[in-house]
């Protein structure tokens, strides 16, 4: 790996270990997401950090970055803008919305409706927006920071499987220790430690980190094993939707990714079994007697893992 990958890489970890405290797999699998070009999903309960997080890597990025609280009656149009009349001259010129950036943070997404959550659905596969028979490119690196609350908490829609299996990842912050949470507390005793997150990377070297992220070596068997993981979702009797091809291929990015951050320049199969769960349990669908008996989808994907048998990689084979 390049000096100045590893000094981006080592600096974007620092950043966000400033604000996110004693959670050193949640930074990697943002960091993961960000170079294997992915949206991110960071889904818990209030209050635990998912908006500081997104807030702490777009800080840590000098890029350009916009924030769209998601309410009930917000908009499609609120978010990827609109014409405006000119009554100088009777034309139309379009204004465009907080989806032109480079980091769009959709805080809250499962507050708004189904029909503007689906809004983002061309921007976040296709990097473009369609507005009006006009096609409008997004600028590059482009990465969906979205956060939301559980589905049981009142005020919230579920976000639709099509946009579910968009996001590269689904990330967990879960509570923190008792340690941890004194930490915080005196953390902000004079103020918010986002304060002191400083640019880590910009867009160019973003852009640059996701390019050699696909130079990373996957050896052929690797890809058979991916897709006999998702294969496994398809056929389980607990999953009335199993992973789909977008999601095989994101898993195979984020090994990518995985082994790059790692400082190697090849895959191995170890890097799928690290990343699986984050990259394929949001986007399966329990049935409705696995849903209701308490199953985790979680808990599915790590019984896939142990089922599914796994080719021998030496490591002289990435050579």
């Amino acid at each position: 790996m390049e000096r100045e990958h590893q000094e981006n890489l080592s600096g974007l970890r620092m950043q966000l270990g400033r604000v996110i405290l004693g959670k050193p797999e949640v930074i990697e699998n943002a960091i993961i997401a960000l170079l294997s070009g992915g949206h991110i999903l960071v889904e818990d309960v209030p209050g635990v950090g998912k908006t500081t997080l997104a807030k702490a890597l777009a800080k840590s990025l000098s890029a350009d970055f916009k924030r769209v609280q998601f309410t009930p009656d917000l908009l499609p149009t609120d978010i990827l803008g609109s014409s405006v009349y000119n009554p100088r001259d009777g034309s139309f010129n379009f204004k465009q919305g907080p989806i032109f950036t480079n980091i769009l943070l959709a805080d809250e997404i499962n507050r708004a409706s189904p029909r503007t959550q689906s809004s983002l659905l061309e921007a976040m596969s296709e990097r473009q927006v369609s507005i009006e028979g006009k096609t409008y490119p997004l600028p590059a690196p482009f990465l969906v920071i979205a956060t939301q609350n559980p589905i049981e908490f009142h005020g919230t829609y579920p976000l639709p499987e099509a946009q579910l299996d968009r996001f590269a990842m689904n990330i967990n912050l879960g509570y923190p220790t008792r340690a941890q949470e004194v930490e915080v507390l005196y953390g902000q005793f004079h103020h918010h430690p986002l304060d002191d997150v400083t640019t880590a990377a910009d867009s160019a070297s973003v852009v640059a980190l996701q390019t050699a992220v696909r130079s990373v070596k996957m050896d052929r068997r690797i890809g058979d094993y991916i897709v006999e993981l998702a294969d496994a979702t398809r056929h389980h009797p607990s999953l009335k939707m199993g992973c789909s091809p977008r999601g095989s291929l994101l898993l195979f990015r984020n090994t990518q990714a995985h082994a790059f951050v790692a400082g190697r320049d090849y895959a191995v199969i170890e890097d799928v079994k690290a990343i699986a769960v984050p990259t394929l349990a949001h986007r399966v669908a329990l049935d409705t007697k696995a849903k209701y008996s308490g199953v985790r989808k979680e808990e599915i994907v790590r019984e896939i893992l142990e089922k599914v048998p796994v080719g021998i990689l030496k490591k002289a084979e990435h050579a």
